[in-house]
């Protein structure tokens, strides 16, 4: 069940995109069927769910207008990310984060920058998202281009902490080792993603993990504000739990 700001950004998703085409698509026709891409071109109707998904996450090269196809697809892409069952998240580099959504209409990317915070919030604060909240963690960001209000929207409470757990598990081997842990991050300062995130696990996850009672794990989310050398001289690596 949704929560009622994903509802209403659904709902606008809806609104603002109905009848969107992509009216001189031909597409690849090594992929796809001339019967597929004329759902591109044709607005007001639903495609097929497993459509849907291949077209998400397909090269932009493949179409003769990416950002219109992603317009034709974003109803029901919205969805399927709201319900689970866009399979891809955090496997396949999403089609949002290809095109330049923040440069269409105001309306057009305010619905876009709503849908994404929604659907943030509500895996948040869902006991058992239908995806790895770090997986939705790594899509809002690449979509958005910016780590720092989706960590601002961890909240404190017990389901919150919970995820940031499951996230710290998932980013710590290489953060730990100054690496990225983001598979689809394109943007040229993997540094900085780096950097923001070691300094917000560093701040703010050891408390939550303590009280999901992981210490080892709060005290390795601690060491990521140390220099690298002074991180793995740290006689924490000593310890009998480290070493285990």
């Amino acid at each position: 069940m949704t929560s009622t700001a994903l509802d209403a950004a659904l709902a606008d998703i809806d609104t603002v995109f109905n009848g969107f085409a992509s009216p001189t698509e031909t597409g690849c026709e090594r992929y796809y069927l001339p019967e597929e891409t004329a759902c591109l071109r044709t607005p007001y109707t639903r495609m097929p769910v497993d459509l849907v998904r291949r077209f998400v996450f397909e090269s932009p090269g493949n179409f003769e207008d990416h950002a219109a196809v992603m317009r034709r697809l974003l109803p029901q892409t919205a969805r399927a990310m709201a319900d689970g069952s866009l399979y891809g998240i955090g496997w396949e580099e999403h089609g949002l984060s290809r095109v330049h959504w923040r440069a269409w209409p105001s309306e057009q990317a305010a619905a876009v920058e709503a849908f994404v915070y929604a659907w943030w919030d509500d895996t948040l604060t869902t006991p058992e998202p239908p995806y790895p909240v770090s997986d939705v963690f790594e899509t809002c960001a690449t979509i958005l281009g910016d780590l720092t209000p989706l960590l601002d929207r961890f909240r404190t409470q017990p389901i919150v902490e919970a995820h940031v757990v499951s996230c710290t598990r998932a980013w710590m081997f290489d953060l730990i080792t100054d690496d990225s842990p983001f598979r689809w991050w394109y943007r040229g300062d993997d540094g900085a993603l780096v950097t923001a995130l070691q300094s917000w696990l560093a701040a703010h996850a050891p408390a939550a993990l303590r009280a999901q009672d992981e210490p080892d794990l709060a005290k390795k989310a601690e060491l990521l504000a140390l220099p690298y050398d002074d991180r793995w001289d740290h006689p924490n690596w000593t310890s009998a739990s480290a070493t285990n």
